[in-house]
């Protein structure tokens, strides 16, 4: 079983929370617009890091990190991508990569909205974690937490950042 800590769209503001509230997970996943390499690299030094670019990320991030992430952890398909959309409207690269094989679980960024929604057209679980960072319209900055073991997601927790 592996613990994980997801994030999204930090936009270069750094929380030393991040790190009390992920203090028990295994790895940590961004979900883009991390907005600086000081971010980026805090988190790496933190856990094992696995995370995409986003929209607003420039070169030097671009050159550390992939568009899109696809990998395996607890037998579990996993596909992390910035501008994903969601379950009904994806990103049509998304779409396209879904329809030749969908993952276990995709996870997004990008709208600053916190949601989690199984879709049952491709039988896939679509996690958003909403915002970290303090830029954009977002009412409350919010992480994730959740393990994976054997394929299965559980003990899935939405942690609010109250300033």
């Amino acid at each position: 079983m592996k613990r994980i800590g997801l994030l999204s769209d930090t936009h270069g503001y750094w929380d030393d929370r991040y790190l009390k509230y992920f203090e028990e997970c295994d790895e940590i996943w961004h979900a883009g617009d991390i907005g600086s390499t000081e971010v980026l690299e805090r988190l790496m030094e933190f856990r094992p890091f696995r995370g995409v670019y986003g929209n607003i990320d420039g070169q030097d991030i671009r050159k550390m990190l992939p568009e899109i992430n696809r990998f395996r952890i607890e037998g579990a398909d996993i596909v992390i991508k910035h501008i994903g959309g969601y379950p009904g409207k994806y990103d049509p690269k998304v779409k396209n990569l879904i329809m030749t094989e969908a993952p276990n679980l995709l996870v997004c960024g990008h709208s600053h909205i916190l949601k989690v929604k199984y879709d049952q057209n491709f039988g896939l679980l679509h996690i958003n974690p909403g915002a970290a960072g303090k830029y954009g319209f977002h009412a409350v900055r919010t992480l994730v937490r959740f393990s994976v073991d054997n394929c299965n997601f559980s003990n899935l927790e939405v942690i609010e950042l109250k300033d």
